[in-house]
C-alpha cells in the first residue's frame, strides 16, 4: 500500500465514488509539480497504490480529483470539473489518507486515519 491514499465517496448517493480519475503530484524546488502517480477509484470508492513503489518524502504534494469525468459517466451535472487538494507531508514515514466527500455541487476533504 502507498503511504498516500484516497477514499471517494459521494454523498448524494450515500455511497463510494467508483471509477474516479485521481493524479498524485508533488511541487519540486523549482515549484513545477512532478506526477508521482495516478490511478481510479475501486468498486469501494478507494485508491490505495498512488505513489506504491515509490519513496514518500516531506514536501508539499497535491491530489487532483477529475469530478468531471466521474459525473459526466453518470449523466449528472456537476458544478466542480475537478478538485484539487494541496497538503504537506511532513513525517514520511506515516500514512496520509486524503478521503474527498463529493456531490455535484459542492465537496470537503479532511486527514483520514
Amino acid at each position: 500500500m502507498s503511504k498516500i491514499t484516497t477514499h471517494v465517496l459521494d454523498v448524494s448517493l450515500g455511497r463510494p465514488a467508483a471509477n474516479v480519475p485521481v493524479l498524485l503530484e508533488a511541487k519540486m524546488t523549482d515549484g513545477e509539480w512532478k506526477e508521482e502517480g495516478h490511478g481510479s477509484t475501486d468498486a469501494d470508492g478507494r485508491l490505495k497504490d498512488l505513489a506504491a513503489g515509490k519513496n514518500l518524502l516531506a514536501g508539499t504534494y497535491r491530489l487532483t480529483f477529475d469530478t468531471g469525468a466521474y459525473f459526466a459517466a453518470r449523466k449528472t451535472l456537476g458544478f466542480y470539473p475537478q478538485v484539487t487538494v494541496v497538503f504537506e507531508v511532513r513525517d514520511a514515514e506515516k500514512h496520509y489518507h486524503i478521503p474527498l466527500l463529493l456531490s455535484p455541487f459542492g465537496f470537503s476533504t479532511y486527514r483520514g486515519s
